[in-house]
């Protein structure tokens, strides 16, 4: 009997073992079934979300460009209030909101002699150029051109001369660059060899000092150019209208010291100056 229930005992123990196995095994399938079908679900409840949250910032996005483009017609229609406000009042319209600068009167602009005078040291020329003097430049750059010529054919020249110079006083007969100088047929000999060392000798001092000379001249026009900037603009102002005149008539002037009726007055001329 004993027996009999220890036999029946054992299979109920293994069944219940076998129905725990399965359960263990079951579970896990059904929780990943669930899972898998829960996911559809989850992700199509997020893309929706996603889906309200593009909408909601498109339609802020589409808000901002409203109030943008109000505002913009705002300040176009003030801009052209205020362009029409100048036009009528004579004046210049606004450019992107800036008051526009006024077109300047260059028949009422006057030159500032200091700014003249500094242009003109810096710049050959550049005071007339400030003055509005333009006809005066090719008269200055053509004094600063021939007096560069001038000074570079007289430095030539004065080489040229000092080479033969040294060459006619020295003893080495290879060296004989004064013959370039000689007219054709023409030697130097004991005759007139002093002659010659004179010529060359006084040729070589004149281009000399025509070079320095011309170096002079430049620096002459070059403080011409700066003073007649500096003149040219203070005598902008200076006044030249009709009413400066100079009248000469006859007059008669009272001398009021004399004590002769006759000589109390006397016939003369005077001048009369308006300005």
């Amino acid at each position: 009997m004993a027996v009999a229930l220890a036999l029946t005992a054992i299979p109920q123990g293994a069944a219940a073992r076998d129905v725990a196995m399965a359960d263990s095994v079951a579970m896990p399938a059904v929780a990943d079934s669930m899972a898998r079908l829960a996911s559809p679900a989850d992700s199509a409840l997020a893309h929706a979300d996603s889906i309200a949250e593009r909408i909601s910032r498109a339609e802020a996005t589409t808000d901002s460009i409203a109030r943008s483009i109000g505002r913009a017609l705002v300040a176009t229609d003030s801009t052209i209030a205020a362009d029409k406000a100048a036009l009528i009042a004579g004046k210049p319209a606004a450019i992107d909101g800036k008051p526009a600068r006024e077109k300047r009167d260059w028949t009422t602009w006057r030159p500032k002699p200091q700014r003249a005078l500094w242009l003109a040291l810096v710049i050959p020329g550049g005071g007339q150029i400030y003055n509005r003097k333009y006809w005066k430049l090719p008269i200055i750059y053509g004094g600063f051109m021939g007096c560069l010529y001038a000074m570079n054919w007289n430095n030539m020249m004065y080489k040229d001369y000092s080479q033969a110079y040294l060459d006619i006083m020295d003893s080495d007969p290879t060296t004989e660059s004064y013959n370039k100088f000689l007219h054709l047929g023409r030697v130097i000999d004991s005759s007139n060899e002093e002659r010659y060392k004179q010529i060359f000798k006084s040729r070589k001092d004149k281009y000399r000092r025509w070079r320095d000379l011309s170096f002079f001249c430049l620096l002459g026009v070059y403080a011409l150019s700066v003073i007649d900037a500096y003149v040219d603009a203070e005598l902008s102002e200076f006044d030249i209208s009709e009413d400066l005149s100079l009248k000469v008539e006859p007059a008669v002037i009272n001398n009021s010291a004399s004590m002769k009726v006759l000589e109390a007055s006397s016939f003369g001329v005077q001048c009369k100056l308006r300005f």
